[in-house]
């Protein structure tokens, strides 16, 4: 695949990463189902139009480092994987160890590369790293170009927008609304927030 010469456009992204490479087998039949799909550890793959809505307000650019936090299945970090063409950097993380186990299998299996060493150049280097307990986000990794939450939070995380770049956006639901983020400036609280619409999502757990 050569989808690296030009920037993969969310729709193009979705077509390359096949969502039911990424479902339990009892849930793979549901894949072209706009619901979410349970995940176990009662979690869910967010249902395709909320992806691509994150997808379209986050605007991920090749080369681009991305932290995605509550990275779940795997789906849509492979996804962004993909959007940051070869030159980039995706960090999917996640609480659970059984999903970022499944992740790392159904990443290879849908033919996107070694995960976490570089890959073939069909898609940005991609990782999955089990969530630190009281630790929000990846600060030691930080700053991000992105960063995308598929988890809802009761308000918006200041430790999540520390490890924004200035210039940066994350897109994070927050008390039930979808909310890109982008940082303008040196200090945490510079930010110019937009909203976009009510979206339900599993909870943001920091422990």
């Amino acid at each position: 695949m050569e989808h690296n010469r030009h920037h993969v456009s969310p729709a193009e992204a979705f077509a390359l990463v096949p969502r039911e490479q990424f479902l339990p087998a009892d849930e793979r039949r549901n894949a072209s189902s706009n619901v979410p799909l349970q995940i176990g550890d009662g979690q869910t793959n967010s249902q395709p139009s909320t992806v691509s809505d994150m997808l379209g307000l986050l605007d991920p650019q090749p080369g681009d480092r991305v932290l995605d936090l509550g990275s779940g299945s795997g789906w849509t970090t492979a996804l962004l994987g993909v959007l940051v063409g070869s030159r980039g950097h995706v960090t999917g993380v996640e609480r659970y160890r059984r999903l970022i186990e499944q992740a790392r299998t159904s990443l290879r299996q849908a033919g996107l590369g070694d995960v976490g060493i570089g890959n073939s150049g069909d898609s940005g280097d991609v990782e999955f790293i089990v969530a630190t307990p009281g630790v929000l986000g990846l600060p030691e990794a930080a700053p991000f170009d992105r960063i995308l939450v598929s988890a809802g939070a009761q308000t918006l995380p200041r430790e999540l927008v520390a490890q924004l770049r200035t210039g940066g956006v994350m897109v994070i639901p927050v008390d039930g609304e979808m909310l890109r983020v982008e940082r303008t400036g040196a200090e945490d609280g510079d930010v110019a927030v937009t909203r976009h619409g009510r979206y339900r999502f599993v909870p943001l757990i920091r422990d």
